[in-house]
């Protein structure tokens, strides 16, 4: 009786163990899990997005056709962005946004409704900001669309409806962007001069900040935003505006690095690129560094990022594959990834 009693308590406890066991060790949410995405801007054609496990070990060149075999990702695929478990696929060729679930790539639904050349989207309390390029000024017969410079919008979209419920008309032209404090800060790198700053909860434009011409990428970090210029001819600057009081400070590098590109932040530091290198500065530092970490093969640097202890480049190519450039900080390659037509940039799904 004794010994009965003790070998069913011994064989609930393996039970519950194993089943504690289990339970541990299956935290996977689905196969695209820890990882990143490799976004792939396509020409002619489609789109696609690649996904590379954070140890290498998965790879799989084109996971939006995996997942929805009779369906199109669109042209010019530009931006991805996330809410909770879903991943938001920007195609401003295609005028669509694809919503799908960020874990298995299956297709929610498409908002292809009320957009004009999507740009690059950032969320807060159920809404989606994106900006929109609308139409394009041509230099060189400026009488047939004499408002492309003028006629950008950010597209607000109510996420629970996938609908683009409001527009935001931006009287200027727009791209990159970033959210903080209940307002958006909007740069673009060719036909403004000026940081765009709106009020999401009224919808409308607050004074613009001067941050002079080229301004394209743009970070936020402990209340200060960083915008990198790199403009033709003149020398290439990160601009500082401190969002407490909108002043606004610069380092402006040397010569030897002018046509400076992407810049991303990461655990205090900026990190920036010129032509095919990569550099690294403290983000309190006056001066910058002259001194790349690495310098990439690629042929055309179309992408940049930082995370995880690792820098990543992409080389946009347009004629074949382009490919993922994956180094550690210290500039030691630690993988290259062939992906797609066009690739421009990089999605972490941890």
């Amino acid at each position: 009786m004794k010994l009965s009693k003790l070998l069913l308590i011994a064989m609930c406890i393996s039970f519950f163990a194993s089943c504690s066991s289990d339970d541990d060790n299956d935290t996977s949410k689905g196969e695209y899990d820890n990882g990143f995405f490799i976004l792939n801007e396509g020409s002619t054609g489609q789109g696609t997005v690649s996904f590379a496990s954070n140890d290498f070990n998965v790879f799989v060149k084109d996971i939006y056709s995996a997942a929805n075999p009779t369906d199109l990702l669109g042209k010019f695929a530009q931006n991805i962005f996330f809410d909770g478990d879903r991943a938001y696929i920007i195609a401003g060729g295609s005028n669509v946004i694809n919503v799908v679930n960020r874990y298995t790539f299956k297709l929610i639904a498409k908002i292809d409704s009320g957009l004009a050349n999507p740009r690059y989207g950032v969320v807060k309390d159920g809404k989606a900001y994106v900006t929109n390029a609308n139409t394009y000024f041509d230099y060189d017969k400026p009488e047939q669309n004499p408002n492309g410079n003028t006629d950008d919008y950010v597209a607000v979209i109510n996420l629970a409806s996938n609908t683009v419920e409001s527009k935001i008309q931006l009287n200027a032209t727009a791209n990159r962007l970033v959210l903080e404090d209940g307002k958006l800060y909007i740069t673009e790198p060719y036909n403004n001069s000026k940081l765009l700053i709106v009020n999401i909860a009224t919808k409308t434009l607050e004074a613009p900040i001067e941050v002079g011409y080229n301004a394209d990428c743009i970070e936020e970090e402990n209340g200060t935003l960083y915008i990198l210029r790199g403009p033709f001819g003149a020398r290439s600057e990160i601009v500082k505006v401190k969002l407490s009081d909108k002043s606004v400070s610069n380092v402006t590098f040397p010569e030897s690095l002018d046509g400076a590109s992407f810049m991303d932040i990461e655990d205090g530091k900026i990190y920036y690129t010129v032509n095919k290198s990569a550099y690294v500065m403290n983000l309190t530092a006056a001066t910058p560094s002259t001194t790349p970490i690495l310098t990439s093969p690629v042929s055309y640097l179309y992408g940049f990022a930082v995370n995880n202890n690792r820098i990543y480049m992409a080389d946009g190519s347009f004629t074949a594959d382009g490919k993922a450039y994956i180094y550690s900080l210290n500039g030691d390659l630690q993988k290259t990834l062939t992906t797609g037509i066009g690739t421009n940039g990089f999605y972490f799904n941890d």
